[in-house]
């Protein structure tokens, strides 16, 4: 687990993060002594008050979740714990609009069950209206471990807060919304799974290195039917993505599973929400989502809404959870769920920009058309022979390919150390185009066709910069065309191509890239014509780049001194190019000819 935070004082922690959703939203405000966060009175009329909370850790929920259209207050606790019954006696008696009542929310954990019922009752005594709705939604234990506790509540929980609150927002009486509420939590089911566990700020940290406690999953480890508190689930395993979303479904839906089969979830319209734990990147939350809408479809279920990003945390936690809302009639002459889910809020919490015109239209259209790709070249006139340019652009690219290693060993030192990776799949994609498709003869044509590979198949800087570059060079070629493709006319090709790149870029020799390997191969090939004299010239150029001060790219901001012991990874690879094309190849002595 990670126990490095920017602030490691939970109670600075929880009041400032309290704080900033004041700023974010004008329309909310704080009690800050009693940590609830309230919507702002207004002139607009009455409507039922939705009040929910818990402890912090959890954010975005609840305080995010405050805003016109959703919850009209939240009552925060220290991390991982209940907010006080007092507390929560203040937000309901004096920090919401209690005309048509109240209806809190709370999920089921002992100290939140506790405290919010306390409050209610006490409300209640004092003559308020207020009901209560307790969300359990998680499988991730069994009937038989839960007990007379019963289910967890988790990120399902959202579902009943946006419902709820839409229906509220309507002018719809308390009873419809405690109703339907109530309806939602019993159609939901959950399951999370977590890489591991959370480090709480301001707690000992020392577990974090026992790879044997019980609060450390071992490498490859993830936990299925993690709380989100740091609770044990069903299970450990080393599990990949697909076997592990496998087992998470089949808790949430098989029917033969009868410690979980809480839920028949048998509705024509099924709402999915992927939530992230905390700690997952965006880009693997999106993985992980559309694995799970593809294995839904296994199971005959396709979402008519599907909700993926970040609504319930367990702090930083490395994991995600699957919700699915079993979509039925509210039984009070409408809206239905699926209107109230769409239904506009003003929360910064809630993430669900796509409308319901959107989600209904079910557009399925796609733009396929091909005009302009390589496939329309015309003709040049520019030939060479079609065997030799294929062996010799071949030769070129398996020596891209072996230098590999040390090209990524290179930019490791003073890059990224994905220099060589990026090099090496451009070269193997072209070794792969040359082998399924002919060479016409006509190096316009060629050429063009080997530039759509690359574009396809190299990204970042040199992919770009590869580009521009041969799409400049398939015009230089055109331009000098028809006749022979001699190696004057290649060379001066070349310089027209060198010439257009500098357009995009800075970079010269002397800057330390791939341009000082590219620019002397250029000059001496058309100086002298003799592909293997321009070579070594590109490969000493490419030599004495160790030691050159970098001027441009990632080595500027890496630091150090790495740039004095190694060579500039772009320009060795290109090197590496230039060497196999004219059929020199490396040997534990140097370079030689073969």
């Amino acid at each position: 687990m990670s126990a490095k935070h920017f602030i490691n004082d939970p109670t600075l922690l929880v009041n400032s993060a309290l704080q900033s959703l004041t700023l974010t939203n004008p329309s909310v405000a704080l009690d800050a002594d009693n940590k609830i966060v309230y919507k702002r009175p207004n002139d607009g009329p009455s409507q039922v008050s939705i009040l929910s909370g818990g402890g912090s850790g959890h954010e975005p929920s609840f305080g995010a979740f405050v805003g016109r259209g959703l919850l009209s207050a939240a009552v925060a606790g220290t991390i991982f714990a209940s907010p006080s019954a007092e507390q929560i006696r203040k937000a309901i008696t004096s920090r919401v609009d209690t005309d048509k009542g109240v209806l809190v929310t709370v999920m089921n954990y002992t100290g939140d069950v506790l405290n919010f019922g306390m409050a209610v009752e006490k409300a209640k005594a004092a003559g308020l209206a207020v009901e209560m709705v307790v969300v359990g939604d998680d499988v991730g234990v069994g009937r038989e471990k839960g007990g007379k506790v019963g289910r967890r509540g988790i990120a399902g929980t959202v579902l009943v807060h946006k419902i709820a609150g839409a229906l509220a927002a309507q002018g719809r009486s308390l009873d419809d919304v405690y109703k339907v509420a109530r309806l939602t939590a019993s159609n939901l089911v959950s399951v999370g799974a977590s890489l591991e566990h959370v480090h709480v700020p301001g707690r000992a940290a020392a577990a974090a290195s026992d790879p044997d406690s019980a609060e450390s999953l071992r490498a490859g480890e993830v936990e299925i039917g993690m709380g989100i508190h740091n609770e044990a689930g069903s299970a450990r395993a080393r599990l990949e993505l697909p076997a592990l979303v496998a087992t998470m479904l089949a808790q949430l839906l098989d029917p033969n599973d009868k410690d979980r089969a809480f839920l028949n979830v048998n509705s024509n319209e099924v709402v999915l929400l992927v939530n992230n734990l905390g700690g997952v990147s965006a880009l693997e939350l999106g993985g992980i989502t559309a694995e799970v809408v593809k294995q839904l479809g296994s199971w005959g279920i396709e979402p008519v809404r599907i909700l993926s990003g970040t609504y319930m945390t367990s702090l930083n936690g490395l994991g995600f959870s699957i919700s699915l809302l079993n979509v039925v009639n509210t039984d009070i002459g409408g809206p239905s769920m699926i209107e109230l889910l769409d239904y506009p809020c003003e929360a910064t919490g809630w993430a669900a920009p796509i409308q319901k015109t959107t989600w209904e239209a079910k557009n399925t259209a796609t733009r396929e058309d091909t005009t302009g790709s390589s496939e329309s070249i015309k003709p040049s006139g520019l030939t060479a022979d079609p065997t030799a340019f294929s062996d010799t652009l071949s030769s070129g690219l398996q020596a891209v390919v072996a230098a590999e290693p040390e090209v990524t060993r290179y930019d490791t030192v003073v890059g990224d150390g994905d220099c060589g990776i990026g090099l090496k799949r451009g070269a193997e994609a072209v070794l792969k185009h040359l082998q399924e498709k002919s060479v016409t003869g006509d190096v316009v044509i060629d050429v063009a066709h080997i530039v759509t590979v690359v574009e396809k198949e190299m990204d970042g800087t040199s992919g770009a910069l590869f580009a521009i570059f041969l799409n400049a060079l398939v015009h230089s070629l055109r331009v000098l065309a028809p006749g022979d493709a001699s190696p004057q006319v290649w060379a001066g090709a070349l310089k027209q191509s060198c010439d257009a790149l500098a357009k995009y870029t800075p970079a010269r020799p002397g800057d330390r890239t791939l341009v000082d390997a590219l620019y002397p191969f250029v000059e001496v090939l058309g100086k002298t014509g003799d592909l293997k004299k321009a070579a070594e010239a590109s490969k000493k150029a490419a030599d004495d780049t160790k030691g050159m001060t970098p001027s441009l790219g990632r080595a500027v901001y890496v630091g150090g001194t790495g740039f004095e012991q190694v060579p500039d990874p772009g320009a060795w690879g290109l090197a590496s190019f230039f060497l196999g094309l004219a059929g020199i190849k490396p040997d534990e002595e140097g370079w030689e000819a073969i």
